[in-house]
């Protein structure tokens, strides 16, 4: 890896953005760089507070419901920096061991000898690499504490199991998704998110957030996506995919649903439709299937408002009462 970046680019040719930033960039792209998605669209605020991240060593938390696209967010920000990136899925199971590394068992010499491995936090933190929590309220609280000194900017980190204390490298980066901000499963559709200590949260210096994007921007990404729909007919098709999930959302927000359609749902039944040729059938495998019983006859009225057409009944179930009679 390039020790740090060596050229500069402004905002408005990397991003489209109204904005005067001069960002530095790495000119060469190495094996840790992410893959540019051409068809990504970016959210100015969330990345201008990413940006920020990335040229004066902030922290920075994406928060926002789930298919809003957080994560990809910033590893598209990196992508177009060329600046190694490095993204760590967190969960129950994650470990402090994981994290800070453990003792091992490794041939040398022909001999075995037990030798210390890094973890990913401070293998992360001796390179120029954007180190990327992902879902970081999923995370275990006393496992997250074992970051709590590299969250403050020049924060070293101490190896105990070493007796050594680790410099962050100048352009060591960190940055997480969270879809609660830690205040745990509110909602009740975020099972295993964990409240978080607040203390810990304080230190994060930018807190965006990314909220589904607006109808053209969200049809523009499905066509990317789905290029076979792009045409007239296949346009009228996505305006009105894009129509359901915005009443689900609609619908969920005021409580009506337990379960909305995300822009990566959209996609998904879009290239169903691709395969099975029928818009209800690909709407049902995709969507309607994931939804409680007693919620399903109020997102097929959304499908009947938006394509002007019943689905078939049969596949709708009328409550629990009649969930339980079919399956019988």
């Amino acid at each position: 890896m390039n020790a740090r970046p060596d050229s500069v680019r402004s905002a408005r040719d990397l991003f489209g953005i109204d904005s005067d930033l001069e960002v530095p960039i790495f000119t060469e792209r190495g094996d840790y760089v992410p893959e540019i998605d051409s068809a990504y669209r970016f959210n100015p605020d969330v990345t201008l507070a990413i940006l920020a991240g990335f040229m004066r060593n902030r922290r920075v938390m994406v928060q926002g419901l789930h298919g809003t696209g957080k994560s990809t967010h910033i590893e598209q920000v990196a992508a177009r920096l060329n600046w190694p990136c490095v993204r760590v899925n967190l969960d129950g199971h994650i470990s402090r061991l994981d994290l800070v590394g453990k003792d091992t068992i490794v041939i040398r010499d022909g001999r075995q000898v037990t030798e210390f491995q890094e973890g990913i936090v401070p293998w992360s933190l001796q390179r120029p690499v954007a180190l990327i929590f992902d879902e970081y309220d999923a995370g275990r609280p006393d496992v997250m504490f074992v970051i709590q000194r590299i969250l403050e900017r020049e924060g070293n980190f101490t190896l105990l199991d070493q007796n050594r204390v680790i410099q962050p490298h100048s352009h060591f980066r960190l940055f997480a998704t969270a879809n609660t901000v830690g205040l745990g499963n509110l909602s009740g559709i975020y099972h295993g998110s964990q409240v978080l200590n607040h203390a810990q949260l304080d230190r994060w210096n930018i807190v965006a957030k990314l909220d589904y994007l607006p109808r053209e921007e969200e049809m523009k990404i499905v066509l990317a996506r789905v290029p076979g729909k792009d045409h007239e007919r296949g346009r009228r098709l996505i305006d009105a995919m894009v129509s359901v999930a915005d009443l689900t959302r609609k619908g969920f927000a005021v409580g009506d649903l337990s379960t909305l359609m995300s822009p990566r749902t959209v996609i998904t039944w879009a290239e169903n439709c691709e395969i099975f040729r029928d818009p209800a059938t690909a709407f049902r495998l995709s969507f309607l299937n994931k939804c409680d019983d007693a919620e399903q006859p109020l997102v097929a009225e959304y499908y009947q408002r938006c394509f002007d057409e019943e689905l078939d009944e049969s596949y709708v179930h009328e409550g629990s009462e009649s969930a339980g009679s079919s399956t019988s």
